[in-house]
């Protein structure tokens, strides 16, 4: 799986005109399942989230998680982070999970997020989404399980 991470200070997702998710301080958690993919990657991959330290504690250091500020995330699929750019450009997508597997996947890991306590809000998967954010910091972290084989 992959995972582009903004830590936000408030993010929303429309559908249609309509609001679908809305968070205040947390993450922005676009999220893309790719073939190759399971269950257990998805818990390990909310479990990392959930923890990483990319919140500024006293100090101003990035020392505490999402969980420990009481924060929130909004997880939008995002089938475009599996683009293989490597030739031509125009990016290919042949590595994303399709539409059926990506979907389980997407709904699999924004409830393993909501289990490990942080509050989750949701895009829809496959529609055309608008989403807003303002990015904190800015802090934009890419984590992808393939890196961790």
């Amino acid at each position: 799986m992959r995972a582009l991470l903004q830590r936000v200070s408030e993010a929303s997702v429309r559908v249609d005109g309509e609001v679908t998710g809305e968070i205040e301080q947390g993450l922005l958690i676009l999220i893309c399942a790719m073939k190759g993919d399971t269950e257990a990657m998805a818990d390990k991959l909310a479990s990392k989230i959930s923890k990483m330290r990319i919140f500024q504690d006293e100090n101003g250091k990035m020392n505490k998680s999402v969980l420990d500020i009481g924060g929130k995330a909004l997880v939008v699929s995002q089938f475009t982070l599996s683009a293989d750019t490597r030739s031509g450009n125009r990016p290919g997508f042949s590595t994303a999970c399709g539409a059926e597997e990506g979907n389980h996947f997407y709904e699999y890991f924004a409830k393993a997020m909501a289990e490990t306590g942080v509050p989750v809000e949701k895009g829809i998967f496959g529609a055309d989404m608008k989403v807003s954010l303002l990015n904190d910091g800015p802090v934009t972290i890419w984590v992808d399980t393939d890196q961790w084989k």
